[in-house]
């Protein structure tokens, strides 16, 4: 019985809106402000249930952690910018040490911030993340651009130089650029680095991390974290679709 009320009540304030707009040319203007003051606050909350209305709805599903994975992986992860809806899903004219979500960091040295970062929803058959990380850069005048991911605390415990640090993602861009991964172990007072430039000859791109040649002290690392490197992005749209990381012994050498 309830919902056919609300249905009924849901008719008759359609009916209130179309007869709204219908008289929005000739309508007094103290009536129209007040008419519009009443569109905003409820286009507020339709939109806030739009975005999560698609977020559920849609494929694939919302908090996906399933990516294939090397046999013999002990640790697997996929950040959260990729699984879920963030609180806020945007940044535009990002300036340096820019936030998205807890994970995702952007850094630059551009005096002007013409860029953006934005969550997106996949949608296509062939995507496993139900979400997707966009960025479009216009005018460039700096000289580096990056995002920083910061893996969390399971990622190090138990890391040795035994271990394959795998980084599996999916790109789209609108002209081929270079990028550079570059894996960061702080142990102790020292970091040690290692980079990999990332095959861009297909959409799905995978780099390792082969800890064996790291300078790291195994008993005392702390925390983990990649860099995304872009080199000349002006007037380029990125998107990353998805974004995932696995840890796996290697075979004896």
């Amino acid at each position: 019985m309830g919902r056919i009320f609300d249905r009924l009540h849901q008719k008759r304030v359609l009916r209130r809106w179309r007869r709204a707009v219908r008289l929005a040319e000739t309508a007094p203007l103290a009536d129209l402000r007040a008419q519009r003051n009443d569109a905003r606050q409820l286009r507020c909350q339709i939109n806030k249930l739009l975005h999560v209305a698609d977020g559920r709805l849609a494929l694939p599903r919302i908090g996906s952690t399933s990516f294939p994975r090397p046999q013999g992986t002990d640790w697997a992860w996929r950040p959260e910018l990729w699984r879920g809806p963030l609180p806020v899903p945007g940044i535009s004219s990002a300036p340096t040490r820019s936030r998205l979500g807890n994970e995702i960091t952007l850094f630059h040295d551009c005096p002007r911030a013409e860029m953006t970062l934005r969550q997106l929803r996949n949608t296509r058959e062939a995507d496993l993340a139900p979400f997707g990380l966009g960025m479009d850069v216009f005018s460039f005048g700096g000289t580096f651009l990056s995002l920083v991911i910061d893996l969390p605390s399971e990622a190090v415990e138990g890391l040795t130089r035994d271990n394959l640090l795998r980084v599996d993602t999916t790109i789209e861009m609108e002209t081929p650029l270079e990028i550079f991964a570059r894996l960061n172990i702080r142990n102790g007072p020292n970091t040690e680095q290692i980079v990999r430039e990332l095959p861009l000859d297909a959409a799905e791109v995978m780099v390792e991390f082969d800890l064996a040649y790291a300078r790291m002290n195994e008993k005392r690392i702390e925390r983990l974290w990649l860099d995304l490197i872009f080199e000349a992005p002006e007037m380029n749209q990125v998107i990353l679709r998805d974004l995932t990381f696995a840890r796996y012994r290697r075979a004896p050498l």
